[in-house]
């Protein structure tokens, strides 16, 4: 069966446990027509790369409130690549200053969510994404 929209993974790496943010992205990609797979709170970069190899996602999804999106950000950019995963697209959010998400999109990242987004900003970036990863990979 097909996927209408494609399989995205939301994860909340680090020690960081606020997660109302997203679990509403989860819920809103969910009720736009995306399987979702959500992690739940302080997982290791290890973790989210390992589940969004082994379920084969499009679009892994990161949020951190803590401030320590640089280092987790990165270290799951890094775990994707070294297993091969490259085409999985990443997308973060969070509390992540201008700086740090131009950092962030050179690393890799498509797209840098910080509170405020509109949601239909969000759905957007998701289904360009999706549709991408799913066209590369002769999924759609």
């Amino acid at each position: 069966m097909s996927l209408a929209k494609g399989k995205v993974l939301i994860g909340k790496p680090g020690l960081d446990g606020h997660d109302r943010g997203a679990k509403f992205i989860a819920r809103c990609l969910r009720d736009d027509g995306f399987e979702v797979l959500y992690t739940g709170i302080r997982r290791t970069p290890e973790e989210i790369v390992s589940t969004a190899v082994q379920e084969d996602v499009d679009i892994v999804g990161l949020s951190v409130l803590s401030g320590a999106h640089m280092s987790l950000f990165t270290a799951v950019a890094d775990g994707l690549r070294a297993c091969g995963a490259n085409d999985i697209l990443l997308v973060g959010g969070g509390i992540i200053p201008d700086e740090d998400a131009a950092s962030l999109k050179a690393a890799g990242y498509r797209a840098i969510f910080t509170p405020g987004t509109p949601m239909e900003v969000i759905l957007n970036n998701f289904r360009e994404l999706a549709s991408e990863s799913r066209r590369a990979r002769g999924l759609a």
